[in-house]
């Protein structure tokens, strides 16, 4: 059996792999890390952790992402398996030992008896003999490859922004001012209701802060770059600020659900929190904290904040550019290109936002691309379901005109038939609805359950 060739080894490329491996179909993943690398990566693993550690909300029963894990955890997801054995405490998030998670992830695939890696820069489109292609190249699909498909469809790839949060060394905190808690207590377990670590704000701090922020040396962009917009759920600190000095206050920087003992009876005005990001405990990261700020003035800016003087970075902010297809006019119900159907396409490069999201549209990827080398129909997900919605919002749900990166969201699914009244009731009403219709689906196609190697 001829193999399926995956090209990128992120989320989505890892995903796709090891659903086709599972399947009994052959794959050769292609990596271009480390020979040629990227303006986020630092090492040439799967599945890295390029922004945040987290996956976000674990909860299925009143969150569309927890209802995106829970999904993929059902249908045999690697990243979702992975994840849950390196996950640090969160407060009710999935957040992940990046290093130990990207390792498991690299050593599951390396190993697996129908998975063969070859690394490597795909410079332009696949050669023709590749009669079975998933393009999970990310937001930084490199530049060969995609002015290739850009020439093949016509279009140039639409781009924003994205922006990467610093990471701190526990061990420079001043915990004399700093406080474990996660907002409202939130966990079952008192490490759980630990897992974050609070830097508090007085009103004159919290406005010297912010002033120093909107003052500070940004990063330049080159002249082809100034139009291209940022992604909403990833916006940099500074450009929050530049909408209004509260906006921090009233977002990344809410100082809500904690209550600080170094003061008792003395609210803060705003509060930095930061989350593990290694097993190990000794880093932690600014939360929602991305920023386009000069490195020189990342030190001095974030130094502002109580707990943070003595601040030593293991790794500071950074922004990039990343690129995305118009998936609703190019990619058919399937993920395939419809220009050349022997190239699906999935994972940030179509268009869906978040760690998550993009290995879900992996998963699809590799499931659709092995039903069809099997010689298997496979019907889409519902668009009842986390997968099916967002399927179909990259497909054909969105408005070509105005495609722009979406995490999953209950705004993609199909309205109840009587929703509840309370916010959570309709959440719990949309994630049962979901389930029952995913486990069918997942029956179906054969989805999870034990790895069916079949003869090759």
């Amino acid at each position: 059996m001829k193999p399926v060739r995956v090209i990128g080894a992120g989320m989505a490329g890892s995903e796709a792999a090891w659903t086709l491996a599972e399947a009994g179909v052959p794959v050769t993943i292609h990596e271009m890390r480390p020979e040629t690398g990227t303006a986020a990566h630092e090492t040439d693993g799967f599945a890295e952790l390029v922004c945040s550690n987290s996956f976000r909300s674990d909860d299925h029963e009143h969150n569309a992402v927890g209802l995106l894990h829970e999904e993929m955890r059902r249908a045999g997801s690697l990243i979702l398996r992975m994840a849950d054995a390196h996950a640090l405490p969160a407060g009710g998030a999935l957040a992940l030992d990046r290093v130990a998670f990207s390792k498991a992830v690299t050593e599951a695939l390396t190993s697996h008896p129908l998975v063969t890696v070859e690394r490597g820069e795909v410079k332009g489109l696949p050669p023709e003999d590749w009669d079975s292609v998933i393009v999970a190249t990310g937001p930084l699909t490199s530049l060969g490859l995609a002015e290739a498909v850009g020439a093949l469809t016509g279009e140039a790839n639409l781009a924003f922004f994205d922006a990467i949060a610093p990471i701190v060394h526990f061990d420079t905190i001043d915990l004399s001012k700093a406080w474990f808690q996660s907002r409202y207590d939130k966990g079952e377990t008192e490490e759980e209701q630990k897992a974050y670590l609070n830097c508090p704000m007085d009103r004159a701090q919290y406005e010297a802060f912010i002033a120093a922020l909107i003052a500070a040396p940004k990063a330049e962009f080159r002249e082809w770059e100034k139009n291209t917009p940022y992604f909403e759920g990833c916006l940099p600190i500074e450009t929050m600020a530049e909408r209004g000095p509260e906006t921090l206050r009233h977002g990344p920087m809410k100082p809500v659900g904690l209550t600080n003992p170094h003061t008792p009876g003395v609210k803060p005005w705003a509060v930095l929190q930061l989350r593990r990001e290694n097993a190990l405990g000794t880093l932690y990261n600014l939360v929602g904290f991305q920023t386009k700020m000069r490195h020189g003035a990342q030190l001095e800016v974030f130094r502002l904040i109580p707990g943070l003087e003595q601040a030593e970075f293991a790794r500071l902010g950074g922004v990039h550019r990343n690129t995305f297809l118009n998936s609703p006019k190019l990619l058919d119900g399937e993920m395939r290109l419809k220009l050349q159907p022997r190239l699906r396409f999935a994972g940030q490069v179509t268009g869906v936002e978040g760690y998550v999201e993009s290995a879900a549209m992996g998963l699809l990827a590799g499931a659709f691309a092995a039903a069809e080398r099997l010689g298997r129909p496979m019907a889409p997900p519902p668009v009842e379901t986390a997968h099916g919605a967002l399927l179909h919002h990259i497909c054909g749900g969105a408005s070509a005109e105005l495609f722009q990166p979406m995490n999953v969201n209950f705004g993609l699914f199909p309205p109840l038939e009587a929703a509840p009244r309370g916010k959570r009731e309709r959440a719990k009403a949309y994630t049962e609805r979901a389930k029952a219709a995913f486990e069918l689906w997942r029956l179906s196609a054969g989805l999870g359950g034990e790895a069916r190697l079949e003869a090759v």
